[in-house]
């Protein structure tokens, strides 16, 4: 290359776009690989929030005879509002966990784990209360 010529820049790297830029601020982008990691994890959330879903579905439509009304639409409610929850509770895991690997940072406790572990158990023991009570 000539003297005067001076050297190319180096591009910058391609944008994400503008909702990427406000919602992942800052920092570095991580290995493609704990990216789509993160994705898969946010995933496996979104098919439990269903099962939950489909779980208070069920329980409202097919179990009048096994449960008593109000114990019917409290357990389906229960299982709705988890579902719902843990679908919200996903999403906000999911950006808190890209937002620690952009910056470098401990990645944070998931904090929707005891809900679900606390209210999975309780609609299990109402359950089997009723089965066994019949």
């Amino acid at each position: 290359m000539p003297s005067n010529q001076t050297p190319p820049n180096d591009p910058l790297p391609p944008s994400r776009g503008k909702i990427a830029e406000r919602l992942l601020p800052g920092g570095t982008e991580p290995d493609p690989r704990f990216t789509l990691a993160n994705e898969r994890t946010f995933l496996a959330w979104i098919r439990t929030a269903l099962a939950l879903l489909a779980g208070g579905i069920a329980i409202e439509a097919f179990t009048s005879d096994l449960f008593l009304e109000p114990v019917r639409k409290s357990l389906a409610v229960l299982l709705l509002l988890l579902g719902m929850l843990l679908s919200a509770g996903a999403a906000g895991r999911w950006i808190r966990v890209e937002r620690s690997m952009r910056n470098k940072t401990p990645l944070p406790l998931p904090l929707i784990v005891p809900l679900l572990a606390g209210a999975g158990a309780l609609a299990a023991a109402v359950v089997l209360v009723f089965i066994l009570w019949r």
